[in-house]
């Protein structure tokens, strides 16, 4: 009996996880999140490869931070105009937009490379409970930490 793994379309699928973000810490989940879109729990990973699996995220708007992260966190973008630096607020965003903030956080958490754009994406966020792609979810993880939960089993 052969132990080879190799490039079977098993481990080419892309599977579709789904995550509640309800008082999770934004910077673990942003990682755990960052992890799945590319891939690196599959056996076949490769960083120069897409092998990333589908990422979907409710309740965006119940999202936390640590510390003084709420009152010191801004987030800038300019407009190509002269003096155009625009600063908002985690406060604000959280209220505006809140599935920007976790996509800014997980874009920040993957490798700057032309693979990026191609795997931000394959997350969506959305605010509140709300999923169109019910239909589509394989994997659940509703629980608190179950990203850890699953990164230790992959390491055992």
């Amino acid at each position: 009996m052969s132990q080879f793994v190799g490039n079977t379309s098993l481990a080419f699928a892309r599977t579709w996880h789904h995550v509640s973000a309800k008082d999770q810490t934004l910077g673990s989940l942003a990682i755990n999140i960052a992890r799945k879109l590319m891939g690196k729990d599959k056996p076949i990973y490769d960083q120069s490869m897409d092998f990333g699996d589908y990422v979907v995220v409710t309740d965006a708007k119940q999202v936390v931070v640590t510390g003084r992260k709420a009152d010191q966190i801004v987030y800038r973008h300019h407009t190509m105009y002269p003096g155009g630096l625009k600063e908002i607020k985690y406060k604000t965003m959280m209220e505006k937009k809140p599935e920007e903030i976790i996509i800014k956080a997980v874009s920040g958490m993957l490798p700057k490379n032309k693979l990026r754009d191609r795997r931000l994406e394959r997350l969506k966020v959305f605010a509140g409970d709300e999923n169109p792609y019910a239909q589509n979810i394989t994997k659940r993880y509703d629980l608190g930490d179950a990203f850890e939960v699953a990164k230790k089993d992959a390491k055992a």
